[in-house]
């Protein structure tokens, strides 16, 4: 059941209300405003440190991926000078290997020369000392007989005259 109020019991409670609304607003609202404006704003400026972090934090990536690219590069460029200094030391090693090997080589070359220059005069020496004794021999031999010195005599000096 629905009961009629009064319009007395309706004014007085408007009274209250609207006494009610003045007291909040000056009381309640502008600080529960205030608050909430300072909430808010606190929210914004958290939000805002977020994207500035977000994009420093970016600027740090970009720039920690720039260093990287640059470390990677100066160690390729390291890798390279290696690799250029290993093959030229290896080339210088070769060549230092090629001309001592060579110059051994001929130092061997003059080596067996000179021996056989040596060997060959051994031999020269050798044969002359023995033609030598061959000859001091026969003429041993042939001095002893009288007609055999006569006729060598003869054969040497027709040898002379034809030559």
């Amino acid at each position: 059941m629905l009961t009629n109020p009064s319009f007395g019991l309706l004014f007085w409670q408007l009274a209250i209300f609207i006494i009610l609304l003045l007291i909040l607003r000056a009381f309640a609202w502008k600080p529960i405003l205030a608050a909430l404006s300072e909430r808010e704003e606190s929210i914004e400026g958290a939000l805002r440190q977020a994207d500035q972090a977000k994009l420093e934090m970016q600027a740090l990536k970009a720039g920690n991926e720039k260093l990287l690219a640059e470390a990677r590069q100066e160690r390729d460029r390291i890798l390279k000078e290696a690799a250029a200094m290993s093959n030229q030391l290896i080339e210088t090693a070769k060549q230092k290997a090629t001309d001592e090997g060579a110059r051994m080589i001929m130092q061997a070359r003059e080596a067996i020369q000179n021996e056989k220059q040596a060997a060959l005069a051994e031999v020269k020496n050798t044969a002359a000392q023995l033609s030598i004794d061959i000859a001091e021999r026969i003429l041993r031999r042939e001095l002893t007989d009288a007609t055999a010195q006569k006729q060598l005599v003869t054969d040497y000096l027709q040898e002379v005259k034809l030559n």
